[in-house]
């Protein structure tokens, strides 16, 4: 399900423009309620012309919650071999402050990232913390006895709920929020992730050697 051919013959500002309408609507009202009619209302053009552009409006969510999610992976980058653990650690602690920073500076965002992480195209979301993994496990601390897949799928849970927890705890203090958000307790975060990588729950016995 994508826009039809016409929307991709806009021009690119003319696309975002539109999709960001969608995106707030969505964002506000949910992507169960939101009015296909305000939202096209708010767009600017008619339902008539809208149908130009989108099947209706599934069609429009699905294209609102891909963008959120190419939004997201181009935050965090592709990830690459790291040359050590401590490298490994700090290239990931990095793209978890600038994911959490980036979804404190756009709400809709952050609203519609869960809808857009559970459609992601082709796996493309588990794909980056599959590759985290696969690196892991090329460095020789993350655990062998879990299938890769469901290693990445656990991870990628874990990093999404550590990503909305630490924004609740910046939202429940405005007025000591900084400009660009420290991410707290990412202790907890690193503790959580070396325990299920390295297999704490067995005393470790499927941690890589």
């Amino acid at each position: 399900m994508t826009p039809l051919p016409r929307f991709h013959r806009l021009p690119a500002e003319r696309q975002e423009a539109i999709l960001a309408v969608a995106r707030a609507h969505f964002a506000e009202h949910g992507p169960a309620s939101a009015s296909y009619n305000k939202i096209i209302e708010a767009a600017g053009f008619s339902k008539t012309a809208a149908y130009q552009y989108f099947d209706g409006r599934e069609d429009l969510l699905a294209a609102v919650l891909d963008d959120v999610l190419d939004r997201l992976l181009g935050v965090l980058g592709p990830w690459t071999p790291a040359r050590d653990e401590v490298d490994f650690w700090a290239r990931l602690e990095a793209g978890s402050h600038a994911l959490a920073a980036h979804l404190h500076a756009h709400p809709d965002d952050l609203a519609l990232a869960d809808a857009a992480v559970g459609r992601a195209r082709d796996g493309v979301w588990l794909g980056w913390f599959g590759a985290v993994v696969q690196d892991g496990r090329r460095l020789g601390f993350i655990r062998t006895d879990v299938d890769p897949d469901l290693l990445a799928g656990a991870t990628a849970a874990v990093m999404r709920a550590a990503d909305a927890w630490a924004l609740s705890v910046l939202r429940a203090a405005p007025a000591e929020r900084p400009t660009a958000p420290v991410v707290p307790g990412g202790e907890q975060v690193w503790s959580l992730l070396r325990g299920l990588w390295s297999g704490a729950a067995d005393g470790g016995a499927g941690r890589a050697h």
